[in-house]
């Protein structure tokens, strides 16, 4: 009976790699969840599930970020900030903002797409956290909250009236929650929208990513006034957040929340605790469904019984048909001629460049697992011209990336940093090859600390860079593969086969 509850059970984080900003529904007895992409493409990943547990990614509703011109380089910060998710219709559709543009809709028919293309539903600087909601009457509402550092202000939720077929708003915005009125309230952003038993309700987090809470605005209109409950806090649990997240039913009677923890290097990893409604009306979350104090838990039974799955997003990657599998996105808009798609394995075109694989447009990346990992990779080119390189990088604001670099005189085997605050990288080991070959492996600890183990004709040569991985912005550290060249040289095309990345769960 003991093997059978621990079966049972599920561990917190339930993703325990990047997840940011997510939102979840249920469409039947599948479950659908968005999350944040930012400068990456394709975007807004979409993921599934059968039990709200494991998750495994099944698309994108974004191919590219838009102007393209623009994000045709890495605009780390910028793109798709937090979108929501809903079916309405029989579509699914993905709101989200651009926090440099305003707030778009796309939608599909299947959520593993194909997707609509993006449309402009409310321009405008800074509009951020978008989540739509359709009334009984036919009305539709969308809530949204404030970037100060593109709109000048912030700590503010506003309802927007907007047609049902979010083509375009349909009145005046209204400010209906502003946090400055509320004792101890900052930031107050990521709501989410929702009727249940005639009242409206607004689920959002206030007082910052990795250190705020959980609060539940109610009204009996969308408009307000609005009475509210925090409803989940750190406590005493390690949980530091806990930020915004989804309420999903399970289609059998009960009600979770899925949210975030902002894990630094690790990114926003994803959570799902138990929820429950109170005789007086109000949900509960975490432990106090179980009478316990309203913060996270680590272990719960699970929604529908099952046995946990894979708790990271990184997978290894053979490179099938010479193409990079669904778990990588861009740094940057891609170039369509950058995979050659032609095998053996990955055939990269280098980028231009500029000393620093942050401004790379042409980066593969998965997100870093929360775990202890190794990642490997074998590395070689087809051609490069002294300055070319080609590497496997575990890139955030500072990085440290190993592979291969031809220089004047040949072809080294390389392990090189760069701090968030330097102008240069430095080579900390530099190996001459005797062909242009290495098999590169990675491993990260759980304290982000890095090393590299190179592999050569020549033999093992084991390197310590003295790094520790750190997070980018506003997204966790990846692993990352690049290929570069100089300006105006003979273009660097570098092969890539067998990546594989090894998690050990702790």
């Amino acid at each position: 009976m003991e093997l059978v509850a621990e079966a049972s059970m599920y561990r917190n984080p339930i993703i325990d790699a990047d997840v940011p900003d997510p939102d979840a529904i249920r469409v039947g007895d599948r479950f659908y969840l968005v999350a944040s992409s930012f400068h990456r493409a394709p975007g807004l990943p979409i993921f599934a599930s059968n039990d709200l547990v494991t998750w495994e990614r099944i698309g994108y509703a974004l191919e590219r970020n838009e102007p393209a011109a623009w994000f045709a380089l890495p605009r780390h910060g910028g793109g798709v900030w937090a979108p929501s998710i809903r079916h309405h219709d029989g579509r699914f559709v993905v709101v989200y903002p651009d926090p440099d543009q305003g707030v778009f809709v796309v939608t599909a028919e299947d959520a593993a797409g194909p997707w609509s293309a993006p449309h402009l539903l409310l321009p405008g600087l800074g509009i951020i956290d978008p989540c739509p909601l359709w009334d009984d009457d036919g009305a539709a509402y969308l809530v949204h909250g404030w970037a100060r550092s593109r709109a000048g202000r912030k700590n503010v939720l506003t309802v927007v009236p907007v047609d049902a077929g979010l083509r375009h708003p349909a009145g005046s915005a209204v400010d209906v929650i502003d946090g400055d009125a509320l004792e101890g309230f900052t930031t107050l952003e990521g709501p989410k929208f929702y009727k249940r038993d005639g009242a409206y309700w607004i689920f959002a987090p206030a007082g910052g990513v990795a250190t705020g809470w959980q609060t539940v605005f109610r009204s009996d209109t969308p408009y307000g006034p609005y009475e509210h409950r925090v409803v989940l806090a750190q406590g005493e649990s390690p949980v530091n957040g806990p930020h915004q997240g989804a309420w999903v039913d399970d289609g059998a009677g009960g009600d979770w929340f899925l949210h975030f923890q902002d894990r630094g290097v690790y990114g926003r990893v994803l959570h799902l605790q138990p929820m429950a409604w109170g005789d007086d009306g109000w949900p509960l979350m975490g432990a106090a469904v179980d009478g316990g104090p309203a913060q996270p838990v680590l272990a719960h039974r699970s929604p529908r019984g099952r046995l946990q799955g894979a708790r990271t997003l990184a997978r290894s990657d053979d490179f099938a048909q010479g193409r990079p599998g669904i778990h990588w996105q861009w740094e940057a808009d891609p170039d369509p001629g950058v995979v050659l798609g032609t095998g053996p394995g990955l055939a990269l075109r280098g980028g231009c460049d500029g000393g620093s694989i942050r401004t790379l447009p042409t980066v593969l990346s998965q997100a870093l697992p929360g775990q202890p990992c190794t990642a490997a990779v074998d590395i070689t080119w087809d051609a490069a011209a002294p300055g070319g390189r080609a590497g496997l990088a575990v890139l955030g604001r500072a990085y440290a990336w190993a592979g291969l670099r031809r220089t004047a005189e040949g072809v080294e085997a390389v392990v090189a940093v760069r701090g968030a605050d330097e102008q240069h990288e430095r080579v900390v080991a530099a190996v001459p090859l005797s062909e242009p070959r290495v098999h590169v492996a990675v491993a990260v600890d759980a304290q982000a600390r890095v090393r590299v183990q190179l592999t050569t004709a020549q033999g093992i040569i084991d390197v310590d860079p003295g790094f520790h991985a750190v997070e980018g912005h506003w997204v966790g550290a990846s692993l990352s593969l690049f290929a570069a060249g100089r300006y105006g040289a003979e273009e660097t095309i570098a092969r890539f086969e067998r990546f594989t990345v090894d998690v050990r769960n702790e």
